[in-house]
């Protein structure tokens, strides 16, 4: 089997050649987390046929931008509060809320943020 040719360091200014992107120095200490099994829940027939549709009728605009006085259609449904895996508030219609994607990649970020300093 033939080896991948080399290529530099993805380091910036890393003039080291490597097969495996990253040289040995620059060589990320930690790895990414697999994504949790509970993200495949998005593809079940109760996300994409039943609740999400659902709330997306019941509230098709933004309820971030509606607070600021404006219209946005939403776009994505959010869980108010994050399930983290828990199957009663994945499905509580009453933690659901719609957003554009715009206030829900901010809201993402604060909670990702949030969770990776309370670690």
């Amino acid at each position: 089997m033939a080896q991948s040719p080399l290529r530099p360091c993805r380091h910036p200014g890393c003039p080291v050649l490597t097969r495996e992107g990253w040289c040995e120095k620059h060589r990320p200490k930690h790895k990414r987390k697999l994504s949790a099994s509970w993200h495949g829940w998005y593809n079940l027939p109760i996300w994409t046929k039943r609740l999400r549709p659902a709330h997306l009728v019941r509230e098709p605009f933004c309820r971030e931008c509606a607070a600021a006085g404006t219209r946005t259609p939403a776009t994505v449904v959010d869980h108010v509060i994050p399930h983290r895996g828990d199957w009663d508030l994945f499905t509580n219609e009453g933690n659901l809320q719609s957003l554009c994607k715009y206030h829900h990649d901010q809201k993402t970020a604060l909670e990702q943020a949030r969770d990776k300093r309370e670690q």
